[in-house]
């Protein structure tokens, strides 16, 4: 790349533009026949030279990208379509344009400095699209129901979200009031799927649960993981000391390594139609020796999307960005969040939540969905659904954890409530028995 300089003064404009219309040809297999495409020309170039200069990192534990996956995708999608999902779901406010070049046929992409861009050639219509290459299958494809079973041949993957047991602790997913039974996420999450699994099974469904016991999917452990620490904090611009290393080892076991070794699974073994991320939420709770009990409770769905600049700049996430964007996950996504999320909040009660920063936009008019970068729904390239009801520190919530699982209802707060393990059970298998027995819509 450094070879190419067509603004240097020494050069002659005629030989500047024999080679930019060099580098035009090789990109784009077109030769500069007229003022249409010499303009194109210099578009080309000059996004080349700018994005030479962009960081190429990685993600921790990411590998880097084989951009020719994306070859599949070619002539899959207008150009109208592929802006409108950057700007309104996937790379909000432009975000999108530092990495990106936009034409009338073909999107730039930039990949990393030593190599040349992707170029993803634009359908020109809808109706002349090619289809979508994926392995996951939309409502409408899916085989005709039997009796009794709507959800025949749905394949779902239940994510269980976090650890739990042993772990809970490190993952900062365990909080314990006074000498109350303590309250970990990553065991709560794993009661609720092995109360979903069976009853979605009943209705037709193949289920498959990422994890089944309170133990590690990944063997990586934090120890091994101090290199990938070191050069994280570095990246961040934070001391590499004792105590900041010893964290960052272990968040990138528990959050990191651990997700990863989910997602190879789902994406390469499993192949659900969709995958259904089960999570409890948390306010601060402050001291962590002293938590307290807040008066807070709500609930809230997020789907991919809302990328950063600066998490486009890394070269991974960009790539698992456009993956997710152009097999469509985002149009499956919400419609079954849309749908349970209904059942949820009438079930549960629940207001929805609000973020107040910039890591998440709404996607619609529904007030619990929202669009947010995070690394299972990122990764997981069939469509996910990932859900964060309940505040555990709640003191409502926290009076129903410790009552644990029952069958039948008990009073909580003048109300006759079923366990909050079934009461969460019931709305998501509810929300999708609703949306899937709808194939022909």
């Amino acid at each position: 790349m450094t070879a190419l300089r067509p603004g240097s003064p020494t050069m002659s404009p005629r030989n500047r533009m024999r080679i930019i219309c060099r580098f035009y040809r090789n990109f784009h297999g077109a030769q500069c026949k007229n003022s249409r495409t010499l303009k194109a020309a210099h578009v080309t170039v000059a996004f080349l030279l700018f994005t030479a200069s962009l960081n190429a990192a990685l993600s921790p534990l990411a590998p880097p990208p084989d951009w020719s996956k994306l070859d599949a995708f070619q002539e899959t999608i207008t150009r109208q379509d592929f802006v409108a999902l950057l700007d309104k779901v996937y790379a909000p406010a432009g975000v999108w344009k530092e990495t990106i070049a936009v034409q009338d046929d073909m999107a730039i992409i930039t990949t990393r400095p030593d190599g040349p861009p992707f170029l993803l050639r634009f359908a020109r219509t809808r109706d002349t699209a090619k289809s979508i290459p994926a392995y996951w299958r939309g409502r409408a494809q899916l085989p005709a129901e039997e009796p009794g079973k709507p959800l025949t041949g749905l394949r779902i993957a239940l994510d269980p979200g976090h650890i739990g047991g042993y772990w809970a602790k490190m993952e900062e997913r365990w909080f314990q009031i006074g000498d109350a039974s303590p309250v970990a996420e990553g065991d709560m999450t794993l009661a609720v799927a092995e109360i979903l699994a069976p009853r979605l099974e009943d209705l037709g469904a193949q289920v498959f649960l990422t994890r089944r016991k309170p133990t590690p999917s990944t063997s990586l452990s934090p120890g091994q993981l101090e290199s990938a620490a070191i050069a994280s904090l570095t990246d961040k611009g934070t001391s590499a000391d004792e105590e900041n290393l010893r964290k960052e080892s272990e968040r990138l076991f528990y959050r990191v390594a651990e997700i990863r070794r989910r997602a190879k699974r789902i994406n390469e073994t499993i192949r659900p139609d969709v995958v259904i991320c089960l999570h409890f939420n948390a306010e601060p709770w402050g001291d962590a020796t002293k938590p307290q009990l807040v008066s807070q409770n709500h609930l809230h769905f997020l789907i991919a999307g809302a990328l950063s600049g600066q998490e486009l700049a890394y070269e991974d996430q960009r790539y698992d960005m456009l993956v997710k964007l152009l097999n469509r996950s985002f149009l499956e996504e919400l419609a079954l969040t849309n749908v349970i999320s209904s059942k949820m909040g009438a079930a549960t009660g629940l207001p929805p939540y609000f973020y107040r920063t910039g890591t998440a936009i709404r996607v619609n008019a529904n007030p619990y969905v929202w669009a947010r970068n995070l690394l299972a729904n990122r990764l997981f390239v069939c469509p996910v659904i990932y859900i964060e009801p309940y505040v555990m520190n709640s003191r409502f919530v926290f009076a129903r954890i410790l009552a644990g699982d029952y069958k039948g209802r008990r009073n909580f707060g003048g109300a006759m409530r079923k366990s909050v393990y079934r009461e969460y059970a019931d709305a998501v298998a509810d929300g999708v028995v609703e949306y899937y027995s709808r194939r022909s819509l």
